[in-house]
């Protein structure tokens, strides 16, 4: 049986945060320097954008280990209306958080402009992107079937709006902000679920609580001075290597720095409720979010998770699939409701999820919004092919339960972990005694 030990300090750094440095960065008057920055194929995607759009940046390595580099990031700009046409469209590649957030953006720049994606990304739905920029004044186009390419006509007076988010999304919310913030008044989001909070806090937004709801108050047209950020470890990440340590008995892990922001760590709360051998240590606030070590502890294994409440799914939707590998592996059961976002993620991760278990023995059951592992009926003795679906948590989720199981498992177009995680490989090996 494999074990896995040690001290993980070259985990990715955080995606969202990563994403939204280097978008405020760009609306900023001033230089902003941001140390620890993603080096993942979509938040490389982001900067790419911002140099396409005229922003001045520069990109340099400062240290790493184990295949993770270090990134500082410096930032020039001269505020909100900074950006220039870009000669062609922009290529957002496969991340969905650089299309939506940006096109928050555009839609204030005085030129028109068009967002594209690759094969996945285009498929995916933008609706929601379009309509709060539409009610602000922007002009969207989206395709016949409400997906990319998008093409915004921007319009540099925009309207402030009261909008209510129609579901729980923080990349929504921060594409609204985004406008927002170029707006002639005060725009109000309103969120009846709770969703992660990376972009109110960087902005220092005011937030407000009326008889249940969340307002995020955005004042229009105001100077944002330049500052520099720090960006911890990426806590989805971070789960990968919490449930490397719960599968394979008598590991003993500790992953250091990582994003504890409430929006982001509730899978820790989950699998504690679940008594897993698991912890947090030295915990210590940075530039407003909550940072500290993580300490997995492999003494009794898990019992079977059952999650359903809409508030927790949203603060936990990018885990949800090494959440449910992990319960089938270690339980044989998981079950899980008002989860239907992830039929829009970069696969529809429900039925990815789902077909794969049962390729692997597992008796699984969907529904439009969640699905359920009821036992698994036989384990393969031969080589299993399970299918990436081109989507880096499903590859990562079924790839950690092979390593610390040792059941062969054939993972097609393994490579897209990079989109998150590249040095996801080199680490799991670095773990291994």
């Amino acid at each position: 049986m494999r074990v896995f030990k040690g001290e993980v300090t070259t985990l990715p750094p955080d995606k969202s945060i990563s994403h939204r440095a280097a978008l405020i960065g760009a609306l900023s008057e001033g230089t902003t320097e941001i140390t620890n920055f993603s080096g993942g194929f979509d938040n490389q995607s982001t900067l790419g954008l911002l140099k396409d759009a005229g922003i001045a940046l520069r990109q340099e390595e400062v240290g790493g280990a184990y295949g993770c580099r270090i990134r500082r990031v410096v930032i020039e700009s001269k505020g909100l209306w900074s950006f220039q046409p870009p000669s062609a469209p922009l290529m957002c590649n496969n991340s969905g958080s650089t299309m939506r957030m940006f096109a928050g953006i555009l839609a204030a720049q005085p030129f028109a402009s068009e967002l594209i994606g690759d094969n996945s990304l285009m498929k995916r739905p933008m609706k929601r992107v379009a309509d709060p920029l539409r009610l602000m004044g922007s002009e969207v186009e989206l395709s016949a079937s409400g997906t990319a390419p998008i093409k915004i006509k921007g319009a540099k007076e925009l309207q402030a709006i009261e909008y209510r988010l129609p579901v729980p999304s923080a990349q929504v919310k921060s594409l609204v902000a985004f406008a927002a913030l170029h707006a002639d008044g005060e725009t109000r989001i309103i969120e009846s679920v709770r969703s992660r909070d990376h972009t109110e806090v960087m902005l220092g937004l005011e937030t407000l609580e009326r008889r249940g709801e969340r307002i995020i108050v955005v004042p229009g047209r105001k100077r944002i001075e330049a500052k520099p950020f720090f960006v911890p470890a990426d806590p989805s990440a971070a789960c990968f290597i919490v449930a490397l340590a719960l599968l394979a008995p008598g590991s003993e892990i500790i992953i250091r720095d990582v994003c504890l922001n409430p929006t982001r760590s509730a899978f820790l709360d989950i699998l504690a409720e679940a008594r897993a051998g698991i912890w947090v240590e030295n915990q210590r606030v940075i530039g407003g979010e909550i940072i500290g070590d993580i300490v997995v502890d492999n003494l009794s294994g898990i019992e079977p998770l059952r999650i359903s409440d809409p508030q927790l799914v949203a603060f936990i939707i990018d885990e949800i699939p090494m959440l449910a590998v992990l319960s089938a592996f270690a339980s044989g059961e998981f079950e899980l409701h008002n989860a239907g976002e992830l039929r829009t993620k970069e696969s529809d991760r429900i039925e990815a999820i789902v077909v794969n278990l049962q390729r692997l023995g597992f008796e699984c059951e969907q529904y439009a919004d969640g699905f359920v592992v009821k036992g698994r009926r036989v384990t393969p003795t031969q080589s299993v092919v399970v299918d990436s679906f081109d989507d880096h948590r499903i590859a990562m989720s079924f790839a950690i339960a092979s390593k610390a199981t040792g059941e062969a498992l054939d993972i097609t177009d393994i490579d897209v972990v990079g989109v998150s995680f590249p040095n996801f490989f080199t680490l799991l090996e670095s773990l291994e005694v």
